[in-house]
């Protein structure tokens, strides 16, 4: 088996008991980015020289028997928003062509400080919005791999790397890992310091991971949760066990609200098909919830909040960058110039009062159950495709994973959407491990399902 294709605990837990080396990993990683990246073009910036170099200085390290984290020699794409201090941070934009800061943003640190290596930058729409990168799905070139954290899903699904780092501030973790065919998971708003990292909107921006797995994506989430200073989101609480709870069995079988959202009516015939023989295969473990009229002013809500804050944060790049910006950017910038700040205020002030609604779902439920994208990935490399079903939990900033457990005729990847109370992030997780055991559980039992037989991606996504 190769080794790039080993899930992230895997390739940890393999470093750490000497049966392979940081130095192997990497390389193997690299051979794998060579032999399919033409293609799938992930990656923003990639030096393999200085990637190797950071595979040596780990296996130095732990020869010498210095301490390791828990993330020691393993190699991971970082979104190409987030600081890096030895790799340029260009922001998808050529505006920022050869921008190199002079530190690493929160998360990175968190990561090098956990031993991983960053293998490169990833690819990301412009300015982590809609107007596309480069990248291509790897189920179907000629299809898009979603946005904005594109290159991060899709050197996940490539098994490029085991793992990656992207951000949300709408549906920018979620699509895309459903999209490729990946785990995604975003935490609640605030856990994850966003310091270093592209601001578009404090109010809704989280820092997400790519996974193979749900227990790999807890192990991410876990090492980059905590407090920063510069982050006024983040608590000084104590650091979240992601890791345990997800791989416990939970006291009782969790129950599922299979909730439609808002969004249903952008569904496509084979995400509405696949979503009722799931909810049939879950059986009384699932019951059909109606959220209310409230919810349907959360799109709105989201779209002045984003369009004012984007216009707030990027408003001398609008001025100073003239036609290095696309008419997707600009016309977004321009619309948030012009909102009232009465309706922004009224737009942020409204997503307290939703979860508060939102309570009475969790008090009965596990989770609430619900597509990740319209669609599978559409054909095209034009647009990234729809968000319309992250839009919601973005803007009430709960926790969502996508997992990759559904598939269309053709093959290509239908997401499967979990979102949790705000703070309930390994409650979630433990759930979504469930999920993804109780599918493959009746998938060894004959398939009984037709949403199980068509889907069949519930081990790594791949």
């Amino acid at each position: 088996m190769s080794l790039a294709a080993l899930s992230l605990i895997e390739a940890a837990s393999g470093i750490r008991d000497g049966r392979f080396s940081s130095v192997e990993l990497v390389a193997d990683c690299l051979k794998r980015i060579d032999e399919v990246d033409r293609d799938i073009e992930a990656w923003a910036f990639l030096d393999c020289g200085h990637a190797m170099r950071q595979a040596e200085a780990a296996d130095d390290h732990r020869k010498h028997g210095k301490a390791t984290g828990k993330l020691h020699g393993v190699p991971l794409g970082i979104k190409d928003i987030f600081d890096t201090s030895d790799m340029p941070t260009e922001f998808g934009s050529p505006f920022w062509a050869g921008r190199t800061p002079g530190r690493d943003a929160a998360a990175v640190a968190s990561l090098r400080a956990a031993g991983a290596v960053s293998l490169g930058k990833t690819v990301t729409t412009e300015y982590a919005y809609f107007h596309p990168g480069k990248t291509k799905n790897p189920h179907n070139l000629a299809h898009t791999p979603g946005g904005s954290s594109s290159g991060s899903a899709a050197a996940v699904a490539a098994s490029m790397v085991p793992g990656a780092i992207g951000s949300q501030t709408n549906g920018s973790v979620i699509r895309p890992a459903a999209y490729c065919g990946v785990v995604g998971f975003k935490p609640t708003h605030g856990l994850i310091p966003r310091s270093g990292a592209l601001l578009l909107s404090r109010a809704l921006d989280h820092v997400g991971v790519f996974a193979r797995s749900v227990a790999d994506a807890a192990l991410l989430a876990e090492t980059l949760a905590g407090f920063d200073a510069e982050d006024p989101d983040t608590s000084a609480v104590a650091r979240p066990p992601f890791v345990t709870v997800a791989a416990g069995d939970p006291p009782l079988p969790p129950r599922f609200a299979f909730v439609r959202t808002p969004a249903w009516k952008d569904a496509e015939p084979v995400t509405t098909e696949a979503f009722a023989e799931l909810a049939e295969a879950l059986g009384e473990r699932a019951s059909e919830v109606e959220l209310g009229e409230s919810f349907e002013r959360a799109y709105d809500m989201h779209r002045t909040v984003m369009a004012v804050e984007m216009a707030h944060n990027l408003h001398r790049d609008y001025e100073r960058a003239g036609d290095a910006l696309s008419e997707t950017l600009r016309a977004l910038i321009e619309r948030g110039r012009k909102v009232l700040a009465v309706d922004y205020a009224s737009a942020l002030a409204g997503s307290a009062p939703l979860n508060a609604m939102l309570d009475s779902v969790f008090d009965e439920y596990d989770a609430i159950l619900t597509p990740a994208a319209t669609g599978p990935a559409p054909r095209g490399l034009e647009t990234t495709g729809n968000p319309a079903f992250c839009t919601l939990w973005t803007y009430l900033g709960t926790p969502a994973v996508t997992l990759p457990l559904l598939a269309s005729e053709d093959g290509m990847p239908i997401g499967v959407q979990l979102v949790g109370r705000r703070g309930d992030d390994a409650r979630l997780l433990r759930t979504a491990s469930w999920l993804v055991k109780a599918l493959a559980r009746e998938q060894r039992r004959g398939g009984k399902s037709k949403a199980n037989r068509r889907g069949g991606k519930t081990g790594n996504g791949r």
